[in-house]
């Protein structure tokens, strides 16, 4: 490695598109290549199961960036191509076509993908939820009256419940686990905050196993029939159980592959000028003081900068920027915005400290051995962003407290 001339970005959302950004805004102007497996120039996803599922938005307003922008990258796009193999000794991507694509420095951001249920049949009426067609297929079936089932009780598969109860959907939410939001969360705050879905009569079903999907008269999904042998009807059902990193392409390819591309700090790949960003990726977090894999918006925007600048720094002899920035995310159900700043174990201790416990709008924090470690926020945003500070300086739960006093309400 002498020079870094021409740069692959394999990844065209969000991570993908800020790397590539950001290797022009620091200067860099040599060859620049933009792979995605979507036909679609880069899109934002949170509307997908909220303003552009609810019909309130049509595509061209979820385009991260003008067409104008997208010219200045100076970049060729290849769209509608899958990468499929990385060659990391002789520095090659190749793609489904059959083309191979030589690179200097390559930033992989290749997201991560739906899951599906076991055996999970492909019959009209089956939805899942990641891609701007996705959204736009799933919105056709969301027509008032309509029985929706929705598979998992996580941030995705509750919002998509409340687009299609504010639709006029019959809506009815399944979930393995004891309470809903309950890996971001934990029960007691995941019950807290899904309270807004029974006030607006959406049912949710937690500590329930799905067995089967079972078809109707139509050919289309009829229902879904739970362990116990009940069986839930349904006209749609979307299966909303999380995702995995997008790493099978990567077989072979000489990367640690550990739920994700693992990582150092600066998001280097282990292979000198390859970098992740994303939803891919797993590093040790030095804030966290543990490896991590983060699904977020925030995430995903500000690791794609970092991954491009410690890329240009790598071949310019210049120090890398360790990413430690505190995690953050945020999830609007109905009249609710969820916000959640830090990371949370199930063993954590949590305060409410602002709004007592029949308030839907509240804050609360996340402690461990006398250390926050997370806040959230129940449509309370002046009062729960100010936390991210502290949860950066590491601070106490007695400064925390202190803070969540001086608030006032």
């Amino acid at each position: 490695m002498t020079s870094l001339e021409r740069v692959v970005v394999v990844g065209a959302s969000l991570a993908g598109l800020r790397a590539a950004e950001t290797l022009r805004q620091v200067g860099w102007s040599g060859a620049l290549t933009i792979v995605s497996d979507e036909t679609e120039m880069p899109y934002d996803r949170p509307p997908l199961s909220k303003k552009l599922l609810a019909g309130e938005w049509e595509p061209e307003r979820i385009r991260l960036r003008r067409p104008d922008d997208f010219d200045g990258l100076r970049a060729e796009w290849v769209l509608g191509d899958r990468a499929v193999a990385l060659d990391s000794v002789n520095r090659i991507v190749t793609l489904a076509s059959g083309r191979r694509l030589e690179f200097d420095g390559l930033v992989i951001a290749t997201g991560a993908a739906v899951r599906r249920l076991p055996a999970q049949p492909d019959w009209p009426g089956i939805h899942t939820l990641r891609s701007l067609a996705d959204s736009l297929a799933l919105r056709t079936e969301l027509e008032p009256g309509r029985r929706v089932v929705v598979i998992g009780a996580g941030f995705i598969g509750l919002e998509v419940a409340a687009t299609a109860r504010t639709k006029g959907c019959d809506v009815t939410v399944l979930e393995g686990a004891e309470a809903p939001m309950m890996r971001g969360l934990g029960s007691a705050m995941g019950r807290r905050a899904a309270l807004v879905h029974a006030d607006n009569g959406v049912e949710i079903r937690c500590g329930v196993s799905v067995a089967e999907l079972t078809r109707g008269h139509d050919g289309r999904v009829g229902g879904v029939r739970l362990s116990n042998g009940d069986v839930v009807p349904a006209d749609v059902v979307v299966v909303g159980v999380g995702v995995t990193p997008s790493t099978a392409w990567l077989d072979g390819s000489g990367l640690t592959i550990r739920d994700g591309v693992v990582c150092d700090e600066f998001l280097c790949a282990g292979v000198p000028g390859v970098y992740a960003a994303g939803d891919i990726v797993r590093w040790p977090h030095r804030l966290l003081e543990r490896e991590v894999r983060v699904e977020h918006w925030t995430n995903a925007s500000e690791q794609g900068a970092v991954a491009a600048k410690n890329l240009v720094a790598s071949f310019g002899g210049d120090e890398p920027t360790a990413y430690a920035e505190v995690p953050f995310f945020w999830s609007d159900q109905f009249t609710s915005r969820i916000q959640f700043l830090g990371r949370a174990e199930p063993d954590d201790d949590v305060d409410v400290v602002v709004g007592d416990e029949n308030d839907r709008a509240f804050v609360a924090l996340y402690h461990r051995d006398g250390r926050l470690t997370a806040a959230l926020g129940v449509s309370r945003p002046k009062q729960v962003m100010p936390f991210r500070r502290l949860l950066a300086e590491r601070a106490t739960i007695d400064e925390a407290r202190a803070l969540a006093a001086s608030f006032g309400v």
